[in-house]
C-alpha cells in the first residue's frame, strides 16, 4: 500500500474521532472527551511510527501469516506443556527424578520412613499437590493439625 493513502486514513479517522470526541465532551464531561481525544489519536500515531504499515503488510502476505501461525501454535505447545506439568503428566512414574526443593534424597516417602502407612486419601491429596502435602507434613511435625 502507499504511504499516502495510509496517511490520508489514519488522518480521516483520527479528525473523525476527535470530532466525536468533542461532541462526547459537550453531551457527557471532559472525561469522556478526553478518552475519546486519545483513543483518536492512536490510528495517527501507529502511522507515523510505521505500524500501520507493518500491519498492512502482514495483512496481505501469506508467509506473515505461516510466521504468525507457527508462534501460535508455539505458544500454545508452550501452555499445553506447563499444564501436563502442573498436573504431574509430564513425568512417568519410574523415571527416577527426585525433586530437589524437598530434600528426599533416597526418594522414600517421609511417612513409611517412620513406620507409618499412608491412608489412601492422604496419597491422593499428596498426587494432587505435593506442595500442599509437604506444607500439611511440616504442620503434623510440629503438631498444628
Amino acid at each position: 500500500m502507499s504511504d499516502f493513502f495510509l496517511f490520508s486514513i489514519s488522518l480521516a479517522v483520527t479528525v473523525l474521532g476527535l470530532a466525536g470526541s468533542w461532541a462526547a465532551a459537550r453531551r457527557r464531561g471532559a472525561a469522556s472527551g478526553l478518552r475519546g481525544a486519545a483513543w483518536s489519536l492512536v490510528p495517527l500515531g501507529a502511522y507515523l511510527t510505521g505500524l500501520t504499515k507493518f500491519l498492512a503488510d502482514l495483512v496481505f502476505s501469506p508467509l506473515k501469516w505461516a510466521g504468525v501461525i507457527v508462534l501460535g501454535l508455539g505458544a500454545v505447545l508452550y501452555m499445553t506443556s506447563g499444564v501436563m506439568l502442573r498436573r504431574g503428566g509430564g513425568a512417568k512414574e519410574g523415571s527416577g527424578r527426585v525433586d530437589a526443593g524437598r530434600g528426599d534424597s533416597g526418594g522414600a516417602p517421609k511417612a513409611a520412613s517412620k513406620g507409618r502407612a499412608k491412608p489412601a486419601v492422604e496419597e491422593r491429596k499428596a498426587a494432587a499437590d505435593p506442595d500442599l502435602a509437604e506444607i500439611e507434613q511440616i504442620l503434623k511435625n510440629r503438631g498444628i493439625s
